[in-house]
């Protein structure tokens, strides 16, 4: 049996211009990660990564990322295509620094619903089930590299993440939304792979940000 750790990219600059990148605290959470990793003596057959700048910046520091395999299935949806496909309101994610991220939070969920409920009719470049698949295709990809015993690593976002739980639960739109919304910065989820097809083991384990302080532990 092998194992796939998800991992959430580190705190990105929520309300600025350019949402992707990591915050300063972000890139402390990533290095906490590449430590847990450490710690755990995590050896990767491999480690990818979206293209993302944000994903790219927390893979950075894990162990073994030197030869990382960028896969861009494993980007972000585009949160501000779909909340302008999906919401009345102006708000979006890049450039919205008046915002809460409670608040924020409230208007991306009605969006979600929106985009997941609308399937291929939505007007968002990118569909729920578009997403839903191509998510699919790279965690069947990555899995199906594994060896037996072995570890892959990749870093993603927390509505990818969310996607796969939902998918290896057997839930959709709620299961989706609800796994979106609880996401940890730099949290592990952690999927068996075995004859028996993908487990879904952990999710969101967080405790090595945890030691350092509550404050460190985001959602956003």
């Amino acid at each position: 049996m092998g194992s796939l750790l998800l991992v959430r990219h580190g705190q990105a600059s929520f309300g600025a211009e350019d949402y992707d990148r990591l915050s300063p605290l972000g890139h402390q959470q990533a290095q906490w990660t590449a430590d847990e990793l450490d710690r755990r003596a995590v050896v990767a057959s491999a480690v990818r990564h979206g293209s993302l700048r944000r994903q790219t910046e927390t893979a950075a520091p894990i162990p073994g990322s030197a030869d990382t395999l960028v896969d861009a299935r494993w980007n972000e949806y585009d949160s501000d295509d779909l909340m302008a496909a999906h919401s009345a309101s102006a708000v979006r994610l890049h450039g919205s620094p008046h915002v809460s991220s409670r608040d924020f939070q409230v208007i991306l969920e009605d969006a979600l619903h929106g985009w997941v409920s609308a399937g291929e009719t939505s007007d968002a470049r990118e569909t729920w089930p578009r997403f839903r698949a191509r998510v699919q295709d790279a965690l069947s990809d990555a899995a199906g590299a594994l060896g037996s015993g072995e570890t892959g690593i990749v870093v993603t976002s927390a509505g990818v993440i969310a996607a796969v739980c939902a998918l290896l639960t057997g839930g959709e739109a709620e299961a989706f939304v609800r796994f979106n919304r609880t996401g940890i910065n730099a949290g592990i989820t952690k999927i068996a792979t075995g004859r028996s097809g993908l487990s879904l083991i952990s999710f969101n384990e967080h405790a090595h940000l945890e030691v350092h302080g509550r404050e460190v532990v985001t959602y956003r």
